[in-house]
């Protein structure tokens, strides 16, 4: 079989898992980029689920694989020099990495939706705003054009967006770039999907609307019950709107919890500096804390726990192989050998 086909681990079940009430469960995903040191493996074995109605936060530092993670599920990693490399993505009781091209354009922008952390890059220059709203509903929905067009509207209006009816026509130049963002969310909402995948949706937004753009999530997930893969360098937006939230760091899934017992005493020291990081109300150093070090190249992982160059708590049984995902609570998962040792601190 070719190297740059996506293939599905062979030792995995391919029916439902247990968790079959979540609409989307992503179980044991692997994937693969081609570099000049060979294939890397840059997401390792992730699973985490998000049910109906739920907002999730997937959070950690760039090149934790939270992106690739979110493109994997729609398919969208372009193979090569990626390929799906193990596991399975279940929506809705169907298996995504066995579907075809075909039958995931019809998935795509319809049942799930993605924000892209790139607006200016994700909207074509050569048409109008509206115009590109309105080819997505009636790929999905059918219907004539106006009736595309009056969709178009309705959800720029529903974002926040001035003068909808006029600026339907602009093109994306002609839109700021906070502007463009939420034309973005408008395009990912317009068919009212049952997952969106938000790739930092609020990217490039003053407070005023970014605090619109959570409300109007919020209001979505209960009206329609859509569920939220909210993907986010932002602790504090998780705090204020996920109800669970799944560190990453360095392709694995690092901790796994319900938002409020992580940010009262994390399990995983990776996850205490992530919170330590956060900007605090009324501090009274002027500087920020910071992890230090940087995260490993994908195709140099460390020993034993992929943190421990960067931990302040390594001791040597850090290194010794392998560390599990294992269970540390109700719903709650960590991958640290010294999980039940370690008094970590919350924010602050």
């Amino acid at each position: 079989m070719r190297d740059d086909v996506a293939t599905v681990e062979p030792s995995r079940s391919t029916s439902l898992p247990e968790d079959a009430d979540r609409i989307l469960q992503v179980d044991g995903l692997s994937v693969d980029f081609a570099t000049d040191h060979g294939w890397a493996n840059v997401v390792s074995d992730v699973s985490f689920s998000v049910g109906q109605g739920e907002i999730v936060g997937l959070v950690g530092e760039s090149g934790s694989g939270k992106t690739v993670t979110g493109l994997s599920i729609l398919g969208l990693v372009q193979r090569p020099p990626g390929r799906h490399a193990g596991g399975h993505i279940w929506f809705d009781g169907r298996d995504l990495t066995a579907m075809s091209d075909k039958e995931m354009r019809d998935v795509r922008g319809n049942e799930i939706s993605m924000i892209f952390q790139e607006p200016m890059t994700s909207l074509n220059p050569a048409f109008t705003v509206g115009d590109q709203i309105a080819e997505t509903v009636r790929r999905h929905r059918g219907g004539s054009r106006k009736a595309g067009m009056q969709r178009a509207v309705e959800v720029l209006e529903l974002v926040g967006i001035p003068n909808a009816t006029q600026r339907v026509r602009s093109y994306p130049h002609e839109f700021s770039g906070g502007m463009r963002q939420r034309a973005m969310i408008a395009m990912s909402l317009a068919c009212e999907p049952k997952i969106l995948l938000a790739d930092e949706p609020t990217t490039a937004l003053d407070v005023t609307i970014q605090a619109q753009i959570l409300e109007l999530l919020g209001s979505m997930r209960e009206g329609i019950g859509m569920g939220v893969l909210l993907i986010t360098h932002d602790l504090g937006v998780v705090a204020e709107v996920c109800d669970r939230v799944v560190v990453m760091y360095a392709g694995q899934v690092v901790e796994q919890s319900p938002v409020a017992p992580i940010f009262e005493r994390p399990r995983m020291p990776y996850t205490e500096g992530l919170l330590s990081a956060m900007p605090q109300v009324g501090a009274r150093s002027g500087r920020l804390a910071s992890i230090p070090g940087r995260t490993p190249e994908p195709w140099n992982m460390p020993p034993g726990c992929r943190f421990h160059p960067r931990c302040p708590y390594t001791e040597p049984k850090c290194t010794e192989g392998p560390i599990p995902l294992e269970p540390v609570g109700a719903g709650w998962l960590s991958r640290c050998v010294r999980t039940h040792e370690l008094e970590l601190n919350g924010a602050k």
